[in-house]
């Protein structure tokens, strides 16, 4: 187990939109751009057999559901009508996004999941900074965090002293993925729904390719994973 790892397995269940007959190429790519953020590849198929004007939604070999052309593309176009096959196709796509960040994007991503966790105040806060002044330019800001009942963890890596901050629990941390990573992971307290987390790794040029999510195993994976590995650091 390690943050690549959590990386590599979100980026693997990339799901597949196969648009059978569609009335033109503009369809598909108008899905494809629709569907990027939520890892489906969107491509054109011929049906020989069954109705004109369907797609269906596949996993590796397994088939997820099919649903009407039609029903798929309008609220992709207008926003409006009915949602019933859509509905269908939605709610076998979580909401993990995947892309490549720069720093700008990363800073408002991470600052939305910290406002989630102020607005709790209860729960669990891990942050990963890569060098000691990212942590010190957001210094303030956990400074408040670490001020309501929140159990705040700051993680950064080896090498650099970090100056204390009442009611956060620093990590200096001589590991290559921490220095390689930006991370920030919420339990969400006492609301399920609210858990959320944040992960990339830098991949050059100070770009970020990771994902956003909402799925609770993924963040309990990040949390349990970061509480466990880096226990004993401090």
């Amino acid at each position: 187990m390690s943050l690549r790892a959590v990386i590599d397995g979100v980026e693997s269940r990339e799901k597949t939109l196969t648009v059978f007959d569609p009335p033109s190429s503009a369809v598909v790519d108008e899905l494809a751009e629709y569907f990027a953020s939520q890892r489906v590849t969107v491509r054109e198929g011929s049906a020989t057999v069954g109705p004109e004007g369907f797609a269906v939604l596949s996993e590796g070999d397994d088939v997820l559901t099919a649903v009407d052309l039609a029903s798929l593309t309008m609220p992709v176009r207008h926003d409006v009508g009915e949602r019933t096959a859509f509905s269908a196709l939605l709610e076998h796509l979580d909401r993990t996004t995947f892309a490549s960040y720069d720093v700008g994007q990363m800073l408002a991503a991470s600052r939305e999941i910290e406002d989630r966790a102020w607005r709790s105040k209860k729960g669990t806060l891990r942050a990963g900074f890569q060098r000691v002044e990212a942590l010190e330019a957001q210094s303030e800001v956990y400074r408040r965090l670490g001020g309501t009942e929140l159990d705040v963890h700051v993680y950064v890596a080896s090498g650099d002293s970090i100056a204390e901050i009442d009611g956060v629990t620093p990590h200096i941390v001589d590991s290559a993925e921490i220095a390689n990573s930006w991370f920030v992971a919420y339990d969400g307290g006492d609301v399920a729904s609210d858990k959320c987390a944040l992960l990339a790794e830098e991949r050059g040029d100070r770009r970020f390719y990771g994902f956003w999510t909402y799925d609770s195993s993924i963040v309990d994976a990040i949390l349990d994973y970061l509480g466990t590995q880096y226990a004993a650091a401090s």
